[in-house]
């Protein structure tokens, strides 16, 4: 491990010594821009990130892509149930792209190998050897600066919001991609898209991520910027069929229809989101009607060493509220990002009740210390516990003790340059009543050390 984290160090002082320009690497990688590299001169590494195909601009192809290794000890996993003592494991993730650019048309291709070593029976997001992660084709009908609509067909990653209901799965070493067609139309202050996808189930293996027949997800999505008042809103349209979902009270076909709004805004001092959504359809001939309420607000002092920025964000998230009827009432979070409460992710956006503040400082340009506290409580005593992937971790049925727990994590953040980050991130949960009831729920800690490097 330390010859690896060597080795990232090694490439990171590289590529930024040879760097003339700072590059800006965006969380969607086929949404960076190296156009502004096409009348420099340029080095070594910039003449990859800017292939000339011809006298035209409009004709160039680029190679970019990530590695990341993050190794993670833990005690007391599941609270105990599945292991009361210490265990430690390496997940490695290496990313690998080509983009080409050939007028109106273009194509992005991605490989993903995700490894992991040490880890006690690993899932396919935990490992997947090697796969086709991304292989899409855009077509542009309309592209200018003020103006695009475009066609983009096959394999792609999706994020929207918050991430709390499409995102890439970021967190998990294996991220998600989808099998879809999108088209999107931006104008000015505003930009709305409509897919139709079938999300992917990854496998442990070799190019084997085949066409996911088990799993429709559709939708629409549009963001309007520049709004009087509230700076940012969004409006979405999302549904979704599954073959088979497990829930607490409910097992078998799922049609899921989900409508939404958030306000936000993220720059300046303050910064907040407010986010509400309903869902209604059917699972095996039970009605659907769940719903979630989010707000986060932040403030950050600027004229005060360090800059603390002071948070402060609740969801309440709808559990099924009687067992045996005809009614489902458990939220599903769809395809979130998968770190939502923490790096290592133990409980998953349902039938939760959460209020979490939280602290950051800047230490320097380069150093960052935050610190957040989440206390959980179920919202349905009729209802569940579920992880980020809606599996189902302990029945409500036999106990009415609300109270899950609380957890204390501190993370500390450093980026080397443009290339290169690391951070350091511990966690504690201290089960409460309900895990202590229906589990083993003993207190649960982590320390996750992960080094990064792009290009």
């Amino acid at each position: 491990m330390k010859t690896l984290f060597r080795l990232l160090l090694l490439l990171g002082i590289i590529f930024s010594a040879n760097a003339q320009q700072k590059p800006v690497f965006q969380k969607l990688r086929y949404d960076d821009d190296l156009t502004y590299l096409k009348d420099s001169t340029r080095n070594w590494y910039e003449k990859i990130k800017y292939i000339p195909l011809g006298k035209n601009d409009h004709y160039y192809a680029t190679i970019g892509g990530e590695a990341r290794l993050q190794y993670t000890y833990t005690v007391n996993d599941k609270w105990g149930d599945d292991s009361d003592e210490g265990d430690g494991y390496l997940l490695s993730r290496y990313l690998l792209h080509a983009d080409v650019h050939l007028g109106i048309f273009r194509t992005f291709v991605e490989l993903q190998s995700s490894l992991a070593n040490s880890k006690i029976d690993p899932s396919p997001v935990d490992e997947n050897q090697l796969d086709f992660h991304q292989a899409f084709l855009d077509i542009d009908f309309i592209k200018n600066p003020n103006e695009r609509f475009t066609l983009r067909s096959g394999r792609q990653e999706m994020s929207y919001g918050s991430q709390r209901l499409i995102a890439v799965r970021e967190g998990p070493n294996s991220r998600l991609a989808f099998d879809a067609v999108k088209l999107f139309y931006k104008k000015n202050n505003w930009q709305t898209d409509a897919f139709y996808t079938h999300p992917i189930a990854n496998k442990t293996g070799t190019f084997n991520d085949n066409f996911n027949e088990n799993a429709q997800f559709w939708g629409s999505y549009t963001v309007i910027h520049k709004v009087p008042f509230i700076q940012n809103i969004d409006f979405y349209y999302l549904g979704l069929w599954k073959r088979r979902a497990v829930f607490n009270d409910a097992i078998g076909e799922e049609n899921r229809q989900s409508i939404g709004t958030r306000i936000w805004k993220n720059k300046g001092s303050w910064k907040y989101d407010f986010e509400g959504l309903y869902q209604f359809g059917t699972i095996n001939q039970k009605t659907i009607s769940a719903w979630t309420l989010s707000s986060f607000a932040c403030y950050t002092f600027e004229n005060i060493k360090f800059s603390p920025e002071i948070g402060l964000k609740t969801e309440i998230i709808s559990g099924d509220k009687h067992s045996d009827d005809n009614h489902l009432e458990t939220f599903n979070p769809l395809y979130p990002r998968g770190a939502y409460f923490g790096l290592v992710a133990l409980i998953g956006p349902s039938n939760l009740i959460d209020i979490h503040p939280s602290i950051n400082f800047t230490l320097t340009e380069k150093l960052g210390l935050g610190f957040d506290y989440d206390i959980f409580w179920r919202q349905s005593l009729s209802d569940g516990l579920y992880a980020p992937n809606m599996q189902l971790l302990y029945s409500g049925k036999d106990t009415t003790e609300r109270f899950i727990g609380s957890q204390l994590i501190a993370n500390l953040d450093y980026t080397a340059n443009d290339f290169l980050s690391f951070t350091l991130e511990t966690g504690w949960f201290d089960a409460g009543a309900f895990l202590k009831e229906v589990g083993t729920g003993k207190d649960y800690f982590y320390a996750a050390l992960t080094a990064q490097f792009k290009f």
